[in-house]
């Protein structure tokens, strides 16, 4: 099954690149696409029925230099390191289902260009810079900064910086900080997460984590805050893993009463990358 899919990934992928194609250039790569696939099913105290169902399409097209990729997704794929699982904000829900033209001025660049559809279908633009670099022997930061236009939600813009520290070979630390300017409600959202990655082997690890997330409007103030241990775990096939999460949250709208959870989820990888 994995290999029959990952074959029409990747046939897909060719497909499209040979829209691009130039008769007098022959070109020795072919074109790559990967398709990553979640499901889970996350239920907690006071909601029992959450289901989570994510995918994540890339397609790389060396027809175009490997200058611009394919990208569908349903979810802004800044995100992919909070609990989304968890949450049902506003703001999460907005940045569901995104396709998108991604341009490289070179495939190593830093700055990236992004125009396509996404939060309810709306049109959009977005200039992104990431880089990062080396502090000490065992401390690294990474930042990011992009500004967007949605044809409804007009301007936005966000600013990210990570700072991952090596304890030791098998544990890393990560403090990361994120702020969301918002000009259709002319506010902003920040989020400071702190994690312990802990390797156990080659096919085996745990993450623990404590997240928190507030507004600035009506007042700056905080919103949820949780706490987390994930098991993240290969299975005997290596494109597919397993997670077993629990978790505890608390949120302003339940009177930040505790609501105990458990997230378990299976995720795939098909294709080629």
């Amino acid at each position: 099954m994995h290999k029959t899919v990952s074959e029409s990934v990747l046939d897909t992928a060719q497909w499209f690149d040979n829209f691009f194609a130039n008769k007098n250039v022959q070109e020795d790569q072919k074109a790559l696409g990967e398709v990553r696939l979640r499901l889970g099913w996350i239920p907690r105290s006071r909601e029992l029925e959450e289901i989570e169902a994510r995918l994540k399409v890339r397609v790389k097209l060396p027809n175009l230099k490997n200058r611009v990729d394919l990208i569908l997704t349903d979810s802004d794929d800044d995100q992919e390191d909070k609990i989304r699982s968890s949450r049902r904000s506003q703001f999460n829900r907005d940045d569901s289902f995104n396709v998108a033209l991604r341009y490289k001025a070179r495939p190593d660049s830093g700055l990236s260009h992004r125009i396509g559809f996404g939060r309810r279908f709306q049109y959009y633009a977005r200039s992104r810079y990431r880089d990062g670099f080396t502090l000490t022997d065992s401390l690294e930061m990474r930042y990011d900064a992009s500004i967007y236009y949605y044809n409804r939600d007009k301007f936005g813009a966000t600013l990210s910086f990570t700072f991952d520290y090596d304890f030791s070979q098998e544990l890393l630390l990560r403090y990361h900080n994120r702020f969301d300017y918002r000009d259709r409600s002319k506010d902003w959202i920040w989020q400071h997460s702190w994690q312990g990655l802990h390797q156990f082997d080659d096919t085996s690890a745990v993450i623990y984590g404590f997240y928190i997330e507030g507004i600035s409007q009506p007042n700056y103030r905080l919103e949820e805050y949780l706490v987390s241990a994930k098991l993240r775990k290969q299975t005997k096939r290596n494109w597919l893993f397993y997670e077993i999460e629990p978790f505890v949250l608390w949120r302003r709208d339940e009177h930040f009463s505790a609501s105990y959870g458990i997230a378990l989820r299976l995720e795939g990888y098909f294709g080629e990358r």
